[in-house]
């Protein structure tokens, strides 16, 4: 895990020096408020018809991503709140059910007061995420007909964190925040912790009954857009978290890189990556990535 979170660390980096190049924004500023984002609808669509014999089975997802900045700045104090929003669908030919491809719902806000005339401020800050809608897990009964179990649910899990510290900020698109007293609530329905068989720390670290589960540990916070070249965009965010109170040097990984290769005004290709490391869920990476084709536009 070591050599991925290096990993994961050196592509943040290596954008961060890239990130001093020629930047563009839609940001619009009203006072000390500078606000703007992005919304993108994907899709992609397979068909083949019964005469096909190369194989293949026709499909089609779509994908919505939404991203909003609303930043505050005047004299020494600044205020960033991002938000961010990705929910994606797929449909297989002859599959009962749909399946998600995306399911995220965040929000980050960090309050900051500037050392002196450096780039550091002292700094508060507070992360929420938590999904949409049910996540399931899809199987087959006896008779070969398609079942699946419910297995996540809006707020269940859900993340919150508070933490205070200092954070290293270059521009609206560049900065660090290190939190070493960090707490953080891990919430859930006790729907999932109070099933036949249940296992302590089974659902995201919860004990059997609970909805709650608290932990206090360290927090850094990265996040890092820049343009690569003109027409093409990179949004990083780096999330790292360690528990004081247990397994300490075992640390939660959330990293996402946004691609997004703009074709002109309307129309793009973007391409989103995300690796998860957190053993209270799975004892392993969870990976995914997606690319799609559609309409992107300036909040």
């Amino acid at each position: 895990m070591k050599k991925i979170l290096l990993l994961l660390s050196m592509l943040f980096l290596s954008s961060m020096v890239i990130a001093q190049d020629e930047e563009e924004t839609n940001d619009e500023e009203t006072g000390p408020w500078t606000m703007g984002g992005d919304f993108s609808f994907l899709i992609n669509q397979s068909t083949f018809n019964d005469d096909w014999l190369g194989g293949g089975v026709s499909n089609f997802s779509a994908n919505v991503l939404v991203s909003y900045d609303l930043n505050y700045k005047k004299d020494k104090i600044t205020w960033d709140n991002k938000f961010l929003g990705d929910y994606g669908l797929t449909r297989t030919k002859d599959q009962d059910f749909n399946r998600k491809t995306n399911d995220r719902l965040e929000v980050n806000s960090v309050l900051g007061y500037q050392m002196g005339e450096s780039k550091w401020s002292y700094s508060a800050m507070m992360n929420f995420r938590t999904q949409f809608a049910p996540g399931y897990v899809f199987d087959q009964d006896e008779e070969g007909n398609e079942t699946r179990t419910l297995e996540t649910e809006f707020m269940s899990p859900a993340f919150l964190q508070f933490g205070l510290g200092a954070q290293w900020r270059d521009s609206d698109d560049l900065r660090v925040n290190l939190s070493p007293a960090t707490g953080r609530v891990i919430l859930a329905s006790s729907d999932f912790t109070t099933s036949p068989g249940y296992v302590d720390g089974d659902f995201f670290g919860l004990d059997e009954g609970k909805s709650a589960r608290y932990e206090f540990g360290a927090a850094i916070n990265a996040y890092g857009k820049f343009n690569i070249m003109k027409g093409i965009t990179a949004e990083n965010f780096l999330n790292l978290y360690a528990n004081y109170l247990e397994d300490f040097g075992n640390i939660d990984i959330d990293y996402t890189l946004n691609l997004v290769l703009k074709v002109n005004d309307l129309i793009s290709t973007n391409f989103t990556f995300q690796a998860i490391y957190d053993d209270n869920a799975v004892k392993g990476f969870q990976v995914r990535q997606v690319l799609g084709v559609g309409v992107n536009f300036a909040l």
